[in-house]
């Protein structure tokens, strides 16, 4: 059976198709951090083989040069990885932009840090591109508790940088876990709260309606109904 995602662009739907294929999303029962129990999980870190990357920062890519051309506003000079997930994202989507446009992302680097400072040689925690004065959008899988890129933005703020953006490859479209996490309360997602705490757009690859919207097309008529009822259950106010 073929997907229903005609209506997204084919980027997007490559993308979905390599995470499923490749594991790296799976269907069935998983219990979350947050203790939720989920019909589905994504995991990035499975993206190690080179054709899983090249497919994984492409869609990095190709996402932020269509936000920059919708917007043309949207201005970066650097990308930075978070230690230790987003190092090979960053870096991997950086080459994937100089492959969309040479001219226009010919230019900009990449920048990781490092989880300990480095007491010799250069010194600093800081590896790649130097920060101070630049536009930097972070690049990380997915924003779960905020807590992460908080720490990412604090790193950023300390080197002198200019946070424009934060790019994630899935949000799972969910309302931030609470002691009372069943209780119907409207709450917004943990991106939204990043969103509107820091005013910067947060762009990702897919979403859970993306999702959704697969398994339609493929028939999975268990699958789709497990993600719905979650979906409704959990879904943000944003």
């Amino acid at each position: 059976m073929t997907s229903n995602l005609t209506s997204i662009p084919s980027y997007k739907s490559s993308f979905l198709s390599d995470c499923i294929s490749a594991g790296a999303l799976k269907f069935g029962t998983f219990t979350l951090k947050s203790k939720r129990i989920s019909p589905y999980f994504f995991n990035a870190g499975l993206f190690h083989r080179a054709r899983l990357l090249r497919s994984i920062s492409s869609a990095y890519a190709h996402t932020l040069a269509s936000h920059a051309a919708a917007d043309p506003s949207f201005q970066f000079d650097i990308l930075f990885g978070p230690a230790y997930k987003g190092i090979p994202l960053a870096s991997a989507a950086v080459d994937k932009l100089a492959d969309l446009d040479v001219e226009m992302y010919g230019d900009i680097s990449y920048s990781f840090n490092r989880k300990e400072a480095k007491d010799h040689g250069e010194g600093g925690n800081i590896v790649g591109a130097p920060l101070a004065g630049q536009r930097v959008v972070i690049v990380d899988d997915v924003i779960t508790a905020g807590t992460a890129i908080r720490e990412a933005i604090e790193i950023i703020g300390k080197e002198g940088g200019k946070l424009v953006g934060i790019i994630v490859a899935f949000d799972r479209l969910e309302k931030t876990p609470s002691a009372t996490d069943d209780d119907g309360t409207p709450r917004p997602s943990a991106i939204g709260e990043v969103r509107k705490q820091y005013g910067i757009p947060v762009l990702t690859i897919l979403t859970l309606d993306d999702v959704v919207e697969y398994l339609k097309g493929l028939g999975t008529e268990e699958d789709l109904k497990r993600l719905e009822e979650y979906r409704s259950k959990y879904k943000a106010s944003d």
